[in-house]
Parts: structure tokens; C-alpha cells; sequence
């Protein structure tokens, strides 16, 4: 679903509208108006009935914000920042950068919702009566939205994902469970058969003649059906980044100079007019074959030990003049200045470490502390992909490697931190091992 229009902010959330919202209030004012003509037909003309079905669909939606708004603002007080509120073609979805971290905080942002729906509910049907004596179509307007905010609430709490139901389950499962892997599990397999009723409900009131309640309960249980695949899917690339080790998806995006090597004969290597230099150093690099944007790390040894890494700012700091008696081992860098990953550590880690330092490579060290490769995000989704039964075309891996970034905008880092914040894996301070 795309992000839609922003129609304003509230309390800092963008409020957005999904162009599908289009079609449902159509339909709602449709609906509401038919049902008008029944019971006010004879207080109100063709185009008041219209214009208090229009309203009334209006303020259902308002309720639906409403309802949305009770997530993000528990959301807020959780510590979990609220990316935006988007009413779309079967409600509203409120979307959060992350999960909170413990079950009950959980538990109160999935309750939160229902729990506005039915005082919402409550407090419009008490109401009902006394608006009606002000004039009957308040009256009628004001228990409609009461009556709609009722089986707003109870509808959401059916115990299944993507339902608020099936969030209050997750919580309560990993809640007396230790696991949110568990709990994700049992509110998935619960969402599922919803959905499958659903759709097998709608089937037979179609048939029956049901009309739009019947394709209404297709729907529904098509879009519950995705989320619950969508989810599944989740829970594959988490296994993966937990079982992957970074040696499995490791490449050798560096280049090994000797130390005695002038700059001189680093600015030809650099220009790519310079014969192989050391070891490594075997034509042009990977990443200039592969259209990788970020060119090939330069690490220096000096008889066989490692010595540092260099990059081109001695080139840049230097008169041409200089560049043929300054060697690049006058000019190193520690190794330690490169990001650092264990080639025995989890893919996680790498994803989480790429995104926390904002690192577009980090370093591979072997078990004996030394490089043996390197790691970039097209890598590690390229990998992960691989787990889902899904191989990458070479044109969009290609692509994802000029951009220096996951495949398809595959948000691993984001995933890995969820993970993190969920109590599934443990970040550990320094995943390079020193």
C-alpha cells in the first residue's frame, strides 16, 4: 500500500489518505443513504439524504482515526515513534518504525484502539436519546455511529493477525511464554483461520444472493490471508539473518598492496591503467565488473603482515611531484579505523551494524583476527532472498549494488533491531570480537 496523501499532522504522526479510501467512502455514503430513505424518507429530500449520508460516513472515518489515534499515542508513550496514520480502503493502519520492547507495552498499544471504539460506542448510544429529542435525525445519526463504533471495537478484537485481537494475543503469548517468536506464531495460525472463514463465509453468502456483505467478507479475508503470508515470510527472514553466519554471503571487495608500493603506482591502480600490484590485485577489481559504488577497500601488508588500509586522500594532499618517493606505507591508516565483523557472526549482527554505523562495508576478520573478506547490504539480502526461494535476477542485484543498498528496499537493519528489541537475540557491544 502506498503512502497516500498527507492531509495534516497530529501530534507530530502524519495523517495520510490512501486514494482506495476514495471508493469505501463512496460506498459507506451509498449504503448510509439507502438506509436513510427507509427511515427518513419522509423528513428529508432526495438531497438531504444524501448530505446526512455523506456526513455520517464522514464521521465513521473520524472514528476510525480515533481509533487509530489510541495506538499511536500509547505507541508515543512507549517510546515507539508513530511514522504516519493512513485511512485506506478497509480502515485506517497506523504504521510504527518499530515494535515495543516488552509484551505488556505490547498489549496496551494493541488494546488502545478497541478500547477508544467502545467508550466511543458506549458513549454515543447513551447519547442516542437525548439526541433524538433534539431532532430525529441527530437521533438516528448519532446510534448509527454508536452501533458502527461497537462492532468497530468487537470486530478488531477477533484473536487473529492483522487484527488488534490477534496483537493482544501475540502480546499475552509472549508475555507468559518468554518468546514473541511464539506469540507471532500462534496469533499468525489464528489470523490465518479467520481469514480462511472469511473468505468461506463471503463465498457462500455470494452465492446465496449476499450481495455486497458477501464480497465485503472476501475481501476482508483476502487482505487477512496477505498479512498472514506477509508475516510468515517475516518470521523466515528472521530465522535466516539468526542461522546465515557472515562467512556465508562474504566477498572480497579489498585489495592487498605492499607496502613499498609508491603513490604514484597507486594513482595508476586507482585509474585502473596500473598492472597487478601484490596480492589480490589481479586485474580489475570486483566492484568495477559488478557495478559496485563503493570501489575496493586498499589494504596495505608489508612481507606478509598486515600493516594498515589506504585510501586516495594522500593523493589529493600531495603535489604530483611527491607521488613517486612517498610509498603508501608512509601514508596508513590503522585497521581498526574499518568497521569490523567476525566471519562466525550472524547475519544479524552484520545488518544491525551496517545501519546503527551507517557503514556502507564492513571488514571481515577471520577467527584468527585477520581479513579474510567483506560484507555489504546487497549481499546479505541477496542471501536472505535466497532463503524465501526467491533468486534475484543479476539486473536488480546489479542495481542494488550502484545503489549500495538491500534488494527490492529490503529493510534488514530494521528487522534485525526489532529482533534486538524483542528479546529474540542479544546485540553484543563489540561484534568484531576485540
Amino acid at each position: 500500500m502506498g503512502e497516500g496523501w498527507q492531509l495534516l499532522t497530529i501530534r507530530g504522526i502524519p495523517l495520510r489518505i490512501h486514494p482506495s479510501w476514495f471508493v469505501i467512502l463512496l460506498v459507506a455514503t451509498l449504503a448510509f443513504q439507502q438506509q436513510y430513505a427507509l427511515t427518513l424518507g419522509n423528513q428529508l429530500a432526495p438531497a438531504g439524504l444524501w448530505a446526512v449520508a455523506l456526513v455520517t460516513a464522514l464521521a465513521l472515518f473520524v472514528s476510525v482515526l480515533l481509533h487509530e489515534l489510541g495506538h499511536s499515542l500509547v505507541a508515543l508513550s512507549q517510546g515507539v515513534k508513530v511514522k504516519s496514520i493512513t485511512l485506506f480502503l478497509l480502515g485506517g493502519v497506523a504504521s510504527v518504525e518499530r515494535e515495543c520492547d516488552t509484551a505488556r507495552g505490547a498489549l496496551m498499544v494493541a488494546a488502545a484502539g478497541p478500547a477508544v471504539s467502545l467508550v466511543l460506542g458506549v458513549s454515543l448510544l447513551a447519547s442516542s436519546h437525548a439526541a433524538s429529542h433534539a431532532t430525529p435525525i441527530l437521533g438516528q445519526v448519532v446510534e448509527q455511529l454508536g452501533a458502527l463504533n461497537m462492532v468497530l471495537g468487537l470486530f478488531n478484537l477477533l484473536p487473529g493477525l492483522p487484527l488488534d485481537g490477534g496483537l493482544i494475543v501475540k502480546a499475552l503469548v509472549w508475555q507468559f511464554s518468554g518468546s514473541q517468536r511464539r506469540g507471532v506464531e500462534v496469533a499468525n495460525a489464528s489470523g490465518r483461520f479467520l481469514s480462511l472463514l472469511a473468505v468461506g463465509l463471503g463465498t457462500v453468502l455470494l452465492l446465496r444472493g449476499g450481495g455486497i456483505g458477501g464480497a465485503w467478507l472476501i475481501l476482508l479475508g483476502w487482505f487477512g490471508l496477505g498479512a498472514a503470508r506477509n508475516q510468515k515470510q517475516m518470521l523466515i527472514v528472521q530465522q535466516a539473518l539468526k542461522d546465515l553466519k557472515v562467512r556465508d554471503v562474504a566477498q572480497r571487495r579489498f585489495r592487498v598492496l605492499e607496502a613499498d608500493t609508491s603513490l604514484r603506482q597507486l594513482s595508476r591502480l586507482r585509474l585502473g591503467t596500473a598492472p597487478p600490484i601484490g596480492e589480490g590485485a589481479d586485474g580489475a577489481p570486483p566492484s568495477e565488473a559488478d557495478g559496485n559504488a563503493l570501489p575496493d577497500w586498499l589494504l596495505v601488508c608489508d612481507r606478509g603482515r598486515w600493516q594498515g588500509v589506504i585510501d586516495d586522500s594522500p593523493l589529493q594532499a600531495l603535489p604530483v611531484q611527491c607521488w613517486d618517493r612517498e610509498t603508501v606505507g608512509d601514508h596508513l591508516q590503522p585497521l581498526a579505523s574499518l568497521p569490523t565483523i567476525r566471519e562466525s557472526a550472524p547475519l544479524w549482527q552484520a545488518a544491525l551494524q551496517l545501519d546503527d554505523g551507517n557503514h556502507q562495508r564492513l571488514l571481515v576478520l577471520s577467527a584468527a583476527g585477520l581479513p579474510c573478506g567483506t560484507v555489504e547490504r546487497p549481499e546479505l539480502g541477496d542471501a536472505v532472498l535466497k532463503k524465501l526461494g526467491l533468486k534475484l535476477p543479476a539486473n536488480l542485484l546489479t542495481a542494488a549494488r550502484r545503489q549500495n543498498g538491500y534488494p527490492l528496499g529490503m529493510a534488514l537493519g530494521q528487522v534485525a533491531r526489532g529482533m534486538v528489541s524483542s528479546g529474540d537475540v542479544t546485540a553484543l557491544t563489540d561484534p568484531a570480537g576485540r
